[in-house]
């Protein structure tokens, strides 16, 4: 008797888990989606007065609403950087920042609730004829985007132009 009271409390216990996996159960589709577009071209090269820099696998990803397709969040430019050395001497890059021209060459401003990422910190000391890489993550305006406004990329490379001297301490530690 005990037996058949346990085998029916879970065969009935069954019957109802399944019942319940069983129906539908809805969920929202996501209301945003993520978007990349290339720029064009994706890979530039300019050369300056000591440095070689070349911006390769440009894109620009962002959010968008699904159903009105507006741009919901600040776009970010993402990419490459290399950096070469083409002086005599070893300079200190300290940054690399980013401004974006329209067609006429006028700088196209963030609007207000955007973020402003625009800057890269490098810190790395580059010696004559030697290569630096890194990435590029910073944001640029929704105008720029939206509006198809975007004419060109202004990179200014923040360098010390010094001949670095440094020196290597050793001191005797140990722990007790």
């Amino acid at each position: 008797m005990r037996f058949t009271k346990i085998f029916l409390f879970l065969t009935l216990s069954l019957f109802v888990g399944f019942l319940g996996c069983t129906q539908e159960q809805k969920s929202e589709a996501p209301k945003q989606e993520q978007v990349t577009k290339s720029l064009v071209p994706p890979k530039a090269e300019v050369k300056g007065q000591n440095f070689l820099l070349e911006l390769s696998e440009l894109q620009i990803v962002m959010m968008t609403d699904k159903a009105t397709k507006e741009i919901t969040d600040t776009p970010n430019l993402k990419g490459r950087i290399k950096i070469t050395n083409q002086s005599n001497d070893n300079l200190e890059i300290q940054g690399v920042t980013l401004e974006y021209l329209d067609q006429a060459g006028k700088p196209i401003p963030f609007t207000s609730g955007e973020k402003i990422s625009k800057a890269t910190v490098m810190l790395q000391a580059v010696k004559p004829g030697e290569v630096t890489e890194g990435s590029i993550d910073a944001t640029i305006p929704r105008m720029a985007v939206k509006e198809k406004a975007l004419g060109k990329i202004e990179v200014n490379l923040v360098y010390v132009p010094t001949l670095l001297k440094r020196e290597k301490l050793s001191l005797s530690q140990k722990v007790e």
